[in-house]
């Protein structure tokens, strides 16, 4: 089954955070992921809202977890860390 790698996301340093785009673009194309949203429009309405949303598709879980734990994505997380709050999570999906 598929996976969608789900992040909702406020930025509070944009240029640290634009390092970290980057370098997660480069992860998650390395690992077969494609972008399917990113920051886009979204009505939010439960819960705690993010300006910015991102989904990407991987062919499974355990490919989304590979890419997050590989080290260009780790080298992505030290700009992102101080520079956003965030919450990510790799769903399963049923196609």
């Amino acid at each position: 089954m598929g996976a969608l790698w789900i992040a909702h996301v406020t930025v509070t340093d944009e240029e640290a955070y634009g390092k970290y785009a980057a370098l997660a673009t480069e992860a998650v194309a390395a690992h077969g992921g494609v972008f399917i949203a990113r920051a886009g429009r979204f009505v939010q309405l439960e819960g705690k809202a993010r300006p910015r949303n991102v989904v990407a598709r991987f062919t499974d879980v355990e490919t989304a977890e590979k890419c997050y734990n590989s080290d260009v994505y780790q080298r992505a997380l030290s700009h992102a860390r101080d520079a956003s709050e965030r919450e990510l999570m790799i769903i399963e999906t049923t196609d």
